[in-house]
């Protein structure tokens, strides 16, 4: 049984270049703080957009993000089982994704 997407925007004011840069960075980041929950993380960068795959709580989840001007913005595949927290899991990315983002 498939869900729709969950899409989260995550607007900032750096330029593709350095948003990009941020994120490619602070992905293996977001792997170690929580690698422990985390059974496999894959990424796969092509241009501006990342496709990814999360294994954790003994699910899959898949997805991609695409690198604009001036906001991230995140798609992602949500097994039934973890789409009923959609709204706790839109706002734990787009927290995730700013708090990569102003990091340098």
């Amino acid at each position: 049984m498939t869900t729709k997407p969950l899409i989260v925007s995550i607007p900032h004011n750096l330029g593709k270049a350095e948003a990009m840069r941020r994120l490619q960075a602070g992905v293996g980041k977001v792997h170690g703080q929580f690698g422990a929950s985390l059974a496999s993380l894959e990424e796969n960068w092509n241009g501006d957009r990342m496709d990814f795959r999360v294994g954790a709580l003994g699910q899959t989840i898949t997805g991609h993000l695409d690198v604009a001007d001036d906001a991230v913005n995140v798609e992602v595949q949500l097994p039934w089982v973890l789409a009923l927290a959609a709204e706790k899991a839109r706002n734990f990315i787009r927290k995730q994704g700013q708090l990569l983002l102003t990091k340098q």
